[in-house]
């Protein structure tokens, strides 16, 4: 069954290698699912938030499609590089932006949580780190990982969301990547 499926290349260095994952992805996925690949490097806005939501911000071109982008996916697939533990600033502040309310959730008056309004999607999230991923979920307890499935993906309503940790890319062999690669274009023939 094909999917439609939403592919963000979310580092925002053009040229490295959580991007080449993103590429092999959709190249694998667009043999028997609609794609769209997004690059974060690619994009223009206003990363700051900068009244929180007290006061409306007008919303850049890029952002507007990206949310068209987001409510017309069946899959999100992210791949992201982990900086110090955390996620690169351009993809917190794309999220910032463009998850807000009335658009991916709603406060509801009288209510603990908001309702979820990107309900009935599925994500996969793809990590490159320079750090060994038993290290990072382990001893640092993969913090950029948890805000994005729980506090971000989940939050708003996606149903699943599974994950891969690659690394140390900086030590990486050439056999590594490659490795690394034909993991990822198997999860792309399959969509998942």
């Amino acid at each position: 069954m094909s999917k439609r499926i939403l592919i963000l290349a979310a580092n925002p260095k053009k040229d490295s290698f959580a991007n080449h994952l993103a590429k092999v992805y959709a190249e694998s996925a667009r043999q028997k699912h609609d794609i769209q690949l997004i690059n974060v490097s690619d994009l223009a806005f206003d990363l700051d938030l900068s009244h929180g939501y007290a006061k409306e911000q007008v919303m850049e071109a890029s952002l507007t499609a990206f949310q068209e982008s987001l409510e017309w996916c069946d899959h999100l697939v992210i791949f992201v590089p982990v900086w110090w533990g955390a996620l690169p600033a351009k993809l917190k502040g794309l999220i910032d932006r463009t998850f807000l309310p009335g658009f991916a959730f709603q406060y509801e008056k009288g209510k603990a949580m908001p309702k979820k309004l990107l309900t009935g999607k599925t994500a996969r999230i793809v990590m490159t780190m320079d750090t060994p991923p038993w290290y990072y979920s382990f001893v640092q307890g993969a913090p950029a990982l948890k805000q994005l499935k729980i506090a971000t993906l989940k939050f708003v309503g996606f149903h699943s969301v599974k994950s891969n940790m690659f690394g140390p890319i900086i030590s990486s062999t050439t056999e590594a990547r490659q490795k690394w690669s034909a993991a990822i274009s198997k999860l792309g023939q399959n969509a998942y």
